[in-house]
């Protein structure tokens, strides 16, 4: 039988009622009334502690939302997931990122075969390798050990690796130099190698169909550099392995097959850093710590399929991100990590949320009726204090907030790890209970400027909260929000693995570069805005720079 479209369903007609209700309370009201909010809002499972009692939500508010969540099928479209049925619908494709983090002993037929046998066999081809580049035995094209690698890669293929290596930077082997490049802009690549010796320098070109425009022209200039420092062209095999599945194109670039790392159509790339994607990432970590990563995350994935609604991570915090979004009207989320290792994981973030749920159609076809997508963005406390934190306090938008925070701190030094983490604290607090007129009265506030010192408060807000940031830490951290993000998709009816946005500027981009780099007259198909601004470009490209540039 099929189920009624998402605003037709019970749950969603209830929560809307109760929606309006919930609109007209406030924070101080629910935590007043009610001595142990904090202690029972709160969920602690895998190393993790959520707290999420400062949401405008009450008993009713989640009984409800698990209800949605049953009728919209969440629960049996996770269970499809992980059995390797074809949940990408538009492409027609399994979706098993929860395989490459399954451990060896155990088993996954997708489509006549054991992908978990075909995972372990790269990660044990990836370890050897990351093994010879650790310890210098394997040899560049003079004999010298590779000190510098270079991850050429764009979008998944750039986000979670550098966002890992930063992330796990402690963990690190510190004789070993990492940079990544993945803007077409010439200044990303030409910045990245300006102080390496090619000698001593590994690319790792990241790209499934070795196509990808940016990536391969960013490799092209790579290849070009090193045979220019090197001076001979059989340096590239020794200089350039491969993430693809492309033999051909990998061979005909230079690079030896037998250096080539696959991974499969049933990874997205916004869901491969635990691939070969991640070679980088182990090659900087181990492969000791790469696998406690991979057990991060497969700790979660039990955690999410196995663990009933009230206490599933994955599934409160994609429930409340569905509150929030389109019950309580909130557009965006701003996460806030009081880590500086995770400097780079809101960026990630941004692809994995908003590439997966920013979908205007349904499975089906048909035009959503309902928001989706919220704006995810975020930077690390406590800087992000010190710049946009007025507007989340005073603004007029209402931003939801993630923190997370950690125990204890990987580098202790004197008092910067409780002046850091209250913080955390101070800011949920602030946030949720504000400061009304009458207290600032009570505290002596000049009444000249007091109304603008009033915060209204009344604002959501999580807190997620763990020892210390290990390699299995951040593959519980991503595995959370990514199932997060599916419990969002399922309940929204969209597809979560499919990007046909990004592709359109990339088939309009395609067919311009031979307009912007032509200096004869010619005729221009486009929109006359388009027209207009490719002649002038190339009508100052043609007459060169002006002084006044430089």
């Amino acid at each position: 039988m099929t189920s009624p479209p998402l605003t037709q369903r019970p749950a969603w007609i209830a929560l809307t009622a109760h929606a309006q209700t919930m609109k007209t309370r406030h924070l101080r009201e629910l935590f007043g009334a009610d001595a142990t909010r904090g202690s029972r809002y709160h969920v602690e499972a895998e190393g993790l502690y959520f707290d999420f009692s400062k949401n405008l939500i009450t008993d009713e508010t989640l009984s409800l939302l698990s209800q949605l969540a049953r009728e919209s099928g969440v629960e049996e479209r996770r269970t499809a997931m992980f059995a390797g049925q074809h949940v990408n619908e538009s492409e027609d494709r399994a979706v098993l990122h929860v395989a490459l983090r399954l451990p060896k002993d155990a088993s996954l037929i997708v489509d006549g075969a054991d992908v978990v046998a075909e995972v372990h066999a790269v990660l044990e081809r990836m370890a050897t390798f990351a093994d010879q580049i650790r310890t210098g035995a394997w040899r560049g094209h003079t004999n010298r050990p590779i000190k510098n690698v270079v991850n050429i890669g764009i979008g998944g293929s750039d986000l979670g690796p550098v966002m890992a290596y930063e992330a796990l930077r402690h963990y690190s082997q510190r004789d070993l130099t990492f940079r990544f490049v993945s803007n077409v802009d010439a200044t990303d690549f030409v910045e990245a190698v300006r102080d390496l010796d090619a000698q001593e320098t590994l690319f790792i070109i990241s790209s499934k169909t070795f196509g990808t425009v940016e990536t391969l022209t960013n490799a092209a200039s790579a290849r070009q550099w090193l045979i220019e420092h090197l001076g001979d062209e059989a340096a590239v095999a020794k200089h350039f392995v491969a993430v693809s599945t492309n033999a051909a194109k990998v061979a005909a670039f230079g690079i030896d097959v037998t250096n080539m790392f696959e991974f499969w159509d049933w990874v997205g790339g916004r869901y491969s850093m635990e691939s070969a994607i991640g070679l980088s990432t182990m090659i900087a970590i181990g492969p000791a710590h790469f696998y406690e990563m991979l057990a991060g995350f497969h700790a979660m994935d039990e955690h999410f399929l196995n663990t009933p609604v009230q206490g599933n991570l994955p599934m409160l915090l994609g429930l409340l991100a569905v509150w929030n979004r389109n019950f309580l009207g909130f557009s965006s989320v701003g996460v806030m990590p009081y880590d500086r290792y995770l400097h780079r994981f809101p960026a990630y973030l941004q692809q994995l949320t908003m590439e997966s749920n920013g979908k205007h159609v349904t499975l089906s076809g048909d035009r959503v009726t309902y928001e989706t997508g919220p704006i995810y963005w975020g930077e690390p406390g406590t800087n992000g204090q010190h710049s946009f934190y007025q507007l989340i306090h005073q603004g007029t938008t209402v931003v939801p907030v993630d923190f997370i925070g950690f125990v204890n701190s990987l580098n202790p030094l004197g008092e910067h790890h409780d002046i850091l983490m209250s913080n955390v604290f101070a800011q949920a607090q602030a946030l949720a209970f504000g400061k009304t007129e009458e207290e600032l009265r009570h505290e002596g506030a000049d009444e000249r400027v007091l109304k603008h010192r009033v915060m209204e408060g009344n604002r959501p807000s999580n807190v997620i909260l763990a020892n210390e940031l290990s390699p299995r830490l951040l593959g519980l951290l991503v595995a959370l929000y990514e199932h997060s993000v599916f419990v969002q998709g399922a309940i929204w009816d969209v597809d979560s693995f499919d990007q046909w946005g990004v592709e359109l500027g990339k088939q309009l981009a395609a067919a311009m570069i031979p307009e912007l780099a032509n200096t004869a007259p010619v005729e221009l198909a486009h929109d006359s805005s388009t027209n207009a601004l490719i002649t002038h470009y190339r009508s100052l490209k043609q007459n060169g720079r002006n002084d006044d540039d430089h």
